[in-house]
């Protein structure tokens, strides 16, 4: 157990879309926040999850998906710390590291995201493989492309992300048998247009498709829905949503009944003005859990972390409205819906990897 505890004026916790976005506008407009400012990411690159499923499908390799952190923070006098947030005590304003014992902060951003929630009853007869973290889910694709791979492959969840691995590891495993399951219809909330389209091509791309079933039970090899035992799998992927950290609930900040930490409109936590959370980590009507949503999110932390350290006014985060959705299709398309409109192909998926790589060139920094 390492017992070192360390003073902060800023402790960044996590290094997720929001905090890239926040770190990259400082660099831009010439803010370098306080001395002693620390970042903790457990590993030393940022993963952008849009370019995900390409990786997958073979479009894109490792280095072209991820943000190396070192050089930024560099460029803003900041502490990278490669490290995990496992819990926080708000009232003593002290955060407990996984391996670098304590930091104790002034101010505190946390966009450390969320899990993929998982069937509570589990007698461990399959491989459980999270989508997230990526890092992790990568090593066990790897592993399954060198030739372990599952004969009977499930993935858990029917939103964007999980359309988008369905078809990613149907190119990449083209032996295992794919099967999706999700406890409502597919793509829940969207467009009629694009909930078909995605139907269509996942059918089309011979996976099996399950929904309208809740799978609370694996047992014997085997997924359950109320009692009954749906297919035989050897492993499931966890792309079912968002499931709050387990520590957020323990940290004495106030929490919605998911577990998320509620926050106003300035980003700060309802129960304690000197943190600030965003993304997935964040209960904020009208925000989704989405990178779209997180990335709006890391502007409005640009501003407000900056105006309470230097006790300035801050802005207010008004979520928009309507929100694209842009699933990569595994083949070079992509899917968009977008104000009513639903298109597909090839051209969806050149202006898909245009946005992808802009996002990528404008918050990587050159050591150079």
């Amino acid at each position: 157990m390492n017992d070192t505890v360390t003073a902060s004026p800023l402790v960044l916790a996590g290094a997720g879309h929001a905090h890239l976005v926040m770190l990259r506008r400082w660099l831009d407009t010439g803010y370098r926040p306080p001395t002693g400012t620390i970042l903790v990411n457990p590993g030393s690159h940022a993963w952008y999850s849009g370019m995900m499923p390409g990786l997958l499908a073979g479009r894109y390799n490792v280095e072209e998906c991820a943000i190396a952190l070192a050089p930024l923070c560099r460029a803003l006098g900041i502490e990278l710390r490669d490290d995990s947030v496992v819990a926080l005590d708000a009232a003593e304003r002290r955060v407990s590291l996984a391996h670098s014992g304590e930091l104790i902060h002034q101010c505190l951003s946390i966009n450390t995201g969320s899990k993929p929630p998982s069937p509570v009853l589990n007698d461990g007869s399959m491989e459980l493989v999270p989508a997230k973290p990526f890092s992790t889910f990568h090593q066990s694709w790897l592993r399954w492309q060198q030739g372990a791979a599952p004969e009977h492959l499930g993935i858990l969840g029917g939103g964007a992300a999980a359309v988008e691995l369905a078809l990613a590891l149907r190119k990449s495993l083209p032996r295992s048998e794919l099967h999706v399951l999700c406890a409502n219809e597919l793509l829940s909330g969207q467009a009629p247009g694009l909930i078909q389209a995605a139907r269509r091509l996942l059918l089309a791309r011979g996976i099996k498709l399950h929904e309208g079933g809740f799978v609370d039970q694996i047992k014997n090899g085997h997924v359950f829905v109320g009692g009954r035992p749906i297919q035989q799998l050897d492993a499931l992927v966890l792309a079912s949503g968002a499931a709050a950290l387990d520590w957020y609930q323990h940290s004495g900040l106030a929490c919605d009944d998911a577990g998320f930490v509620r926050v106003g409109d300035t980003l700060q936590a309802v129960s304690a003005p000197e943190v600030f959370v965003a993304g997935d980590s964040a209960a904020h009507q009208g925000s989704r859990k989405s990178g779209v949503y997180s990335v709006r999110h890391g502007a409005i932390l640009a501003i407000n972390i900056r105006a309470k350290l230097t006790r300035q006014p801050m802005v207010n985060y008004k979520p928009q409205r309507t929100a694209l959705a842009l699933l990569s299709t595994a083949d070079g398309g992509a899917l968009l819906h977008y104000a009513g409109w639903t298109l597909s192909g090839r051209l969806m998926g050149k202006w898909k990897n245009h946005l992808d790589q802009r996002f990528m060139k404008r918050h990587r920094v050159s050591d150079h």
